[in-house]
């Protein structure tokens, strides 16, 4: 299978290892020391540890060129194991910067949409990704991964 053209200078499998790396570079520079576990890795991307007692968290991240409209989603399923989800949305259509969000896990199935249980993707959860800035503004850097976001 031949892979698909795009007018980006990277593969979708670069973009998401890049973004896996931006994740846990900015973590460790916030004081949270991550790092990148390898491909295929069950479950989530990127392994941190917070100060003090706490126990290493693990860190699923989602990455996507930003991009209006109701047709581009960032999916997860409720069966990976993680407890927190990082939404990296790359410059795209009108917007210019990089955005990052770190969001806890209870928050994320509490929050995101949900088709019926008897459909085909019951178990998956999502946001539209432009709804992503609004929905989940508290926790954009939560670098620290602080379970109520951020205060800007």
């Amino acid at each position: 299978m031949l892979p698909v053209m795009t007018n980006r200078p990277y593969t979708s499998k670069q973009m998401g290892d890049a973004c896996e790396m931006l994740v846990a570079a900015e973590m460790t520079l916030a004081g949270v020391p991550a790092i990148k576990v390898p491909d295929n890795w069950p479950g989530y991307d990127v392994i941190a540890q917070p100060q003090g007692d706490c126990a290493p968290q693990r860190i699923s991240v989602k990455s996507r060129t930003f991009k209006r409209g109701g047709d581009t989603f960032v999916v997860y399923k409720v069966t990976d194991h993680f407890d927190w989800l990082a939404i990296v949305l790359l410059p795209g259509e009108g917007v210019p910067d990089r955005r990052i969000y770190i969001v806890p896990r209870a928050f994320a199935d509490a929050n995101a949409r949900r088709d019926k249980p008897t459909s085909k993707t019951a178990a998956e959860r999502y946001w539209r990704q432009d709804e992503v800035p609004t929905l989940l503004a508290a926790f954009k850097n939560n670098y620290r991964l602080s379970p109520v976001g951020v205060d800007d």
